[in-house]
């Protein structure tokens, strides 16, 4: 989806990356004093979660860069950081918890880098390790179309000991990475599902097919790589097809190159569901046998979870034995259940995956 409209806050229309995003768009900017201007324009379109896909608001982040993931107490948690340099997305997938998490939902992009920075420099020099990523509120890649973020950061994480990077995308947008020094500081992370939802659910991404070159790529250019099954969605004749897509994963990576595979099924807040009835009225995935979680999303029943996790996890043993499998915010009983043992068993999963991360991405504490 293009962008069509460029709005720049008035405080940082001198910076220099807001002329080069104007240049790569091809966009006049229209320069707004009061955000309000934005979220009106998006807001009062017919469809604003659509509308906000083609509007850019380059502005300042005006809190913190670096943010601790939000878990929930009563699932087990990743110990992920945020590294929140902007909101929001221009690809439509129907599950998307962005379309009713920002109100109205404007993609911003913050270009306060020196900021940034200083945070990370923080966080390089307190010797533990960190893991941090750019995914949680936006695509990864995404920017890589219209800023220079990619090239700067990459090589920041190259040249330090104690934090890896985690970039995770549905896009293809690589090419700008090969030419730079990571010394697998960074990792090239996908999210995947079967060609069905990547098609009937996830509008505007890159088909799966198209994703896993795009990680053999990365892969020859040297990065680590992971991959996120989330959401996991449940219907006739899944599990063949979850099979399918990773035996084309590992047709086209090395088991011994990847960090880690998460897995999470399908979960939602009950305010999303009249938004994706009205926004994707051909869509059932709000149909299936939910219960409400410990956190108030919908989940699927229990039993079904452990179900479909225990044939995925037994297929992706059967091609990678000792590759690090970990669930996003799930309980004791499903990583018993499907897993074998729980995260506190082996240290807890924040060590589990600090010590991946050491042992896959040259990362060391002094």
């Amino acid at each position: 989806m293009a962008i069509q409209k460029l709005y720049v806050d008035r405080k940082i229309a001198d910076f220099s990356q807001v002329s080069a995003i104007a240049r790569r768009l091809d966009l006049t900017p229209e320069i707004v004093s009061d955000p309000g201007e934005v979220y009106h324009h998006v807001s009062t379109a017919a469809d604003p979660v659509k509308k906000g896909k083609s509007v850019l608001y380059l502005t300042y982040n005006r809190g913190a860069f670096i943010k601790t993931c939000p878990g929930t107490r009563s699932y087990t948690c990743c110990g992920y950081q945020i590294l929140h340099v902007g909101t929001y997305c221009h690809m439509d997938c129907t599950y998307c918890i962005l379309q009713s998490y920002f109100h109205p939902p404007v993609l911003q992009y913050f270009v306060n880098h020196s900021d940034l920075f200083k945070e990370l420099e923080t966080i390089f020099a307190d010797n533990t390790i960190h893991r941090l990523g750019t995914g949680e509120f936006t695509d990864s890649l995404i920017w890589e179309m219209w800023t220079d973020l990619s090239n700067r950061l990459v090589p920041a994480f190259a040249v330090q000991n104690s934090a890896v990077l985690e970039l995770k995308t549905k896009t293809t947008a690589i090419d700008r990475l090969e030419p730079l020094s990571h010394n697998r500081k960074t990792i090239m992370a996908w999210s995947v599902n079967t060609p069905r939802i990547i098609a009937e659910q996830e509008r505007q991404t890159a088909a799966l097919s198209a994703r896993l070159k795009a990680a053999a790529k990365c892969e020859s250019w040297g990065y680590p790589l992971a991959f996120h099954f989330d959401p996991i969605l449940i219907y006739d004749g899944c599990e063949a097809d979850y099979e399918d897509v990773l035996k084309q994963i590992f047709s086209h990576v090395s088991a011994d190159n990847i960090v880690w595979i998460s897995l999470g099924t399908f979960r939602f807040m009950p305010a999303l569901k009249p938004l994706i009835e009205k926004r994707f009225p051909k869509s059932n995935i709000v149909y299936g046998e939910f219960i409400t979680g410990l956190d108030g999303k919908m989940r699927y029943f229990k039993p079904l979870r452990i179900e479909i996790y225990q044939k995925i996890i037994t297929c992706i043993r059967a091609y990678a034995p000792r590759v690090l499998i970990y669930f996003c915010m799930e309980d004791d009983e499903v990583w018993q259940k499907s897993l074998g043992f729980t995260a506190s068993e082996r240290g807890g999963l924040s060590k589990m995956l600090d010590d991946q991360a050491i042992k896959k991405c040259n990362l060391y504490i002094k």
